[in-house]
């Protein structure tokens, strides 16, 4: 079973989860064969993901891929100035093999990824879990108003993709999916996800609900079986400075800590406070979202 990830460096804090769960929740875990699209690692980071990966006994392998994605991808719409989440695309030119399954740095793995084994693509490029629409998403104008989709038309999240790479290859997703890109330069609201979903238009292989349940910071737990797919969507996630506080999360994400991990990349670097910055409407609203929580208690007590 090949199982992708494509990585940066501010990643990697949420990637020690992300294995450490898929790991131990995998049923045989001598079968996974782990892909690391690496975007600006050091050496040093992939000595860090081979240690926990020992740590965690995985019996499987592991194969490290460097690439650059502004090289390939600059030319299109950034995620604040980096073009990693584009390196997906990718997959298919650079694993010889007939499926893999493409997971997102910043989720845990709570289910058995190996009952993915056999899945039945039934002659579609990828498989996800799907239930949104082209209306209710981020960029729904665009969407709707300048690339013609129907508002009903079914809409995935691109965090967990199942990819038929034999199909892939034969369709030529890649150039298509860059194709879409160039004409509408700058503009797409959700980078590589939107891609998919604009070349998809709905018709795409459906896997169960719980293979990626999306998590907001404010959010409950997610009910939707007893083991899942756990997405922490959106901003701050569970290890962002004041996650402990502001995540509900965070006792979840707490149980696949690692020490040794948390420490280096825990700390907090002059990119994190970029990040941080950008994201701070976020936290904002986190924080505001809180406080009315609790005065709503104050008022019924």
């Amino acid at each position: 079973m090949n199982i992708a990830f494509c990585v940066n460096r501010l990643g990697l804090m949420g990637l020690g989860g992300a294995l450490s769960s898929l790991i131990r929740n995998c049923s045989d875990q001598s079968k996974l064969r782990i892909w690391f699209l690496c975007a600006g690692m050091t050496s040093g980071d992939k000595e860090r993901i081979s240690r926990l990966l020992d740590n965690e006994k995985f019996s499987g392998a592991y194969q490290y891929i460097d690439f650059d994605p502004k090289h390939y991808f600059g030319i299109f719409a950034s995620l604040h100035g980096d073009w990693t989440t584009y390196g997906r695309l990718l997959l298919a030119d650079i694993i010889d093999e007939e499926r893999v399954l493409y997971l997102d740095s910043d989720l845990l793995v709570e289910v058995d990824v190996m009952k993915l084994e056999d899945f039945n693509f039934e002659g579609q490029i990828l498989a996800a879990v799907g239930g949104g629409r082209f209306k209710y998403t981020l960029g729904n104008k665009f969407y709707i108003g300048r690339v013609g989709m129907c508002p009903e038309t079914e809409y995935f999240n691109a965090g967990v993709l199942l990819l038929n790479l034999k199909v892939w290859r034969q369709s030529q997703v890649k150039d298509e999916c860059l194709t879409i890109a160039k004409k509408y330069q700058g503009a797409l609201p959700s980078h590589d996800q939107s891609l998919l979903n604009i070349l998809c238009a709905g018709e795409f292989a459906k896997l169960l609900p719980a293979f990626n349940c999306q998590w907001e910071a404010n959010k409950p737990k997610p009910q939707v079986a007893d083991r899942m797919v756990l997405h922490f969507i959106g901003s701050p996630k569970p290890w962002d400075p004041l996650g402990f506080m502001l995540h509900n999360g965070y006792d979840v994400w707490y149980k696949y800590f690692n020490h040794e991990w948390s420490a280096y990349y825990g700390q907090l670097t002059f990119a994190e406070i970029v990040r941080i910055w950008h994201i701070r409407r976020s936290y904002i609203r986190c924080i505001m979202s809180r406080i009315k929580a609790k005065q709503r208690k104050v008022i019924i007590n």
